[in-house]
């Protein structure tokens, strides 16, 4: 099945203005729009639907005290930007569209995939590739060194502790709770969990902004290590994407 055009046009509206959002509400009205538009056939709309589902949980139950919420709240816009961005590129200039994408994109309208399974592979593009981009944009643009001792990174884990304990039931319900679809196998969950857990992506993501920290100054190692970042997500997205 191809997108109609004229829906793709819509979605480009729904993200034309994504840079200049500056709050998480803000963020949480793109993804709720796009989960109006985007078609229950289209596979982009069950990892929308799972991230959305996923930034709300977090936002109507923070931490009892966040050590730092303007360089969460800043990280969140951030971090939400590269998917808006991803998503935007596949129709305007598909060629710039980093590979951890391309593997969901290509294979968002195929009917044997199931709805999980779009959404741990969008999950793993956006906190594989995405995160750690995300992490080290929004240190440099507070000062602040990506470390594991800093009041930052407790609140980085307090939200994927979280997120850990949430995503199990979100993704239950997006195979079994969404009315008027059809309920899928709830294997495929565990099966996929057992390769890919939030936690441990969100982990390997705060090791690589550190990496990414280090070698900001040297562009040729800068660039060499997220091209392979790149490729490796790519490899891991169609592998959840096959896995049944």
């Amino acid at each position: 099945m191809n997108e109609d055009p004229q829906r793709g046009q819509i979605i480009l509206a729904l993200l034309r203005d994504t840079p200049s959002l500056s709050t998480i509400e803000a963020v949480i009205q793109v993804m709720q729009g796009l989960d109006e538009t985007l078609l229950p056939s289209d596979g982009v709309k069950w990892f929308n639907l799972l991230y959305l589902r996923g930034t709300q949980a977090v936002y109507e139950k923070p931490p009892a005290t966040w050590a730092d919420a303007r360089w969460f709240d800043q990280l969140d816009v951030i971090f939400a930007q590269l998917y808006f961005d991803a998503l935007a590129q596949w129709y305007t200039n598909p060629m710039t569209v980093p590979r951890a994408w391309v593997a969901l994109f290509e294979c968002r309208y195929r009917p044997y995939i199931e709805r999980v399974q779009f959404a741990l592979a969008g999950m793993n593009a956006h906190i594989n590739h995405d995160l750690p981009l995300a992490l080290v944009q929004t240190c440099k643009d507070l000062q602040i060194i990506p470390d594991r001792s800093t009041p930052e990174y407790r609140d980085f884990e307090a939200v994927g502790s979280f997120l850990d304990a949430v995503e199990p039931e979100i993704l239950h319900n997006l195979a079994t709770g969404i009315i008027g679809e059809v309920a899928q196998d709830l294997g495929t969950i565990g099966r996929l969990l057992t390769i890919w857990r939030v936690q441990t992506a969100r982990d390997t993501a705060w090791t690589n902004a550190e990496l990414l920290w280090q070698v900001q100054d040297i562009p040729t190692v800068r660039d060499d290590l997220l091209l392979v970042l790149d490729r490796m997500t790519g490899l891991a997205s169609r592998g959840l994407l096959a896995a049944v």
